[in-house]
């Protein structure tokens, strides 16, 4: 069973085991033939009767003809599968599709066709094909959904193979399989101004580092692939060397969206989880940062940074940003860490040598004194910040003196970043991003004025 897959398509060729394999095949039925014929012959041979001794051999020998016919039909058959898209977020489905080509010159007889995928996805799926002429080809299809973000892998598809009697069944793998990718859910988030924005970005204003005509003019040495028309005669002649002029450097904006994966600062697990909320929440923030224009980087508390290969300019560029994102976060599970150290350290590098004039968003799980009091100094490595801080409320199972408590004990956290300038909002269990996202806008920044949409 085997031919190449088609082209563009996740398929593979089916390998069949030995002779000995497709005798592992006999079903009750060929068993049970086998076994008759056998005991038949033995008591023909005992009694002597010719008679009995033909029908032993008959029925001894159908199941191995039947076991020898599917083992020479062997890779003749070759399958694929197509699935589309390979990328969905969270609760959102894809389809599969599975392509069956009999490349042999005779019929195949009844077949199930089965598709190995994780349980998350759903159940796994069978089906039954009939019949397949020679040089046919059959399709079917079949959805997968998962609530879970993650990469999962679909297949190696498997072939079960029978005979027309019933006495044989072989099973049959290809070799190849495909990824799903469930990338977290996102929010459209409504434009806000909470600072880090250059002056003047999206009009196409650029900062000169020539401002006062030629003379005035700070050339650098020339690289290589430099245009000389850009040659700087006059600083060439001055530091003897070839000298060109600089170009106009565009001010971008620039964000850094912070995670939290620590798993002590978490509760809860699965789709509902406030772990899988943040996750959602920073995959919402970057997609809706570069659709704005901003050069984004991802954090995490380790200090392991994710970004675009280059500046995010809107358009398919900002697209292709966001998804490599958004696959990075599809895969982001707890750390180990016990604190944010490592972010603090990261933030001190930004973007390059002067990475201390962005914005930050962070998304925090619970902060003890210590951690508060270190994301609070995470606020001077930034031009502007907003944090989402988990809120452990229980509602069920608190009474007032420990709600009054509990109150107390939440607050301090957020007054620290307030008063280190963030603005720090609560995130209680299911909340929407979206809302606290336009409370995040109006809320006063560092400066005492309210943001506001744009």
């Amino acid at each position: 069973m085997a031919a190449g897959a088609p082209r563009g398509a996740g398929g593979g060729d089916g390998r069949g085991g030995g002779l000995r394999a497709s005798l592992s095949g006999l079903t009750t039925r060929g068993r049970s033939f086998l076994a008759a014929g056998v005991a038949a012959a033995l008591c023909a041979y005992v009694l002597g009767q010719g008679e009995l001794l033909r029908v032993g051999l008959l029925l001894a020998t159908l199941p191995l003809v039947c076991v020898l016919a599917l083992h020479r039909t062997r890779h003749r058959v070759s399958g694929s599968r197509r699935l589309t898209p390979g990328r969905v977020p969270a609760g959102a489905e894809a389809r599969v599709r599975l392509r069956l080509d009999n490349v042999s010159r005779v019929p195949t007889g009844l077949l199930m066709l089965q598709d190995r995928v994780p349980y998350v996805l759903g159940p796994r799926p069978r089906f039954v094909l009939d019949r397949v002429e020679p040089g046919g080809r059959r399709e079917v299809s079949y959805r997968v959904r998962s609530d879970l973000r993650g990469r999962y892998p679909l297949g190696p598809l498997q072939l079960r193979l029978g005979d027309p009697f019933g006495m044989v069944e072989l099973t049959r793998s290809f070799r190849t399989y495909d990824t799903l990718t469930v990338v977290p859910r996102t929010e459209p988030l409504a434009p806000l101004r909470l600072g880090g924005q250059a002056s003047g970005h999206g009009d196409g204003s650029r900062r000169s580092l020539a401002l006062a005509g030629d003379d005035d003019m700070i050339p650098r040495g020339y690289r290589r692939g430099d245009d000389l028309r850009r040659v700087h005669w006059r600083s060439t002649a001055r530091y003897g060397e070839l000298m060109v002029r600089r170009e106009e450097q565009p001010q971008r904006s620039r964000a850094t969206v912070l995670l939290d994966t620590r798993r002590i600062a978490f509760e809860g697990a699965g789709p509902d989880s406030a772990f899988e909320w943040a996750v959602s929440g920073a995959a919402s923030a970057v997609v809706h940062l570069m659709e704005q224009g901003f050069s984004v980087r991802l954090l995490t508390d380790t200090g392991d940074t994710a970004a675009p290969a280059g500046p995010s300019s809107g358009g398919q560029e900002s697209a292709e940003g966001a998804a490599l994102m958004l696959e990075t976060l599809a895969v982001v599970g707890h750390s180990d860490g016990a604190g944010l150290s490592r972010a603090y350290d990261a933030l001190g590098g930004g973007f390059g040598t002067d990475g201390g004039d962005g914005l930050l968003v962070a998304f925090f799980g619970e902060l003890d004194d210590a951690q508060s009091e270190l994301a609070a100094r995470m606020r001077r490595r930034s031009g502007a910040a907003v944090a989402f801080v988990a809120d452990r409320t229980d509602p069920v199972n608190r009474t007032d003196h420990t709600d009054r408590a509990d109150r107390a004990d939440r607050a301090e956290p957020l007054r620290r970043l307030r008063d280190a300038g963030w603005t720090a909002l609560a995130v209680p269990p299911g909340a929407a991003f979206g809302e606290l996202w336009l409370r995040a806008g109006d809320a006063p920044t560092a400066t005492g004025t309210p943001g506001g949409r744009r």
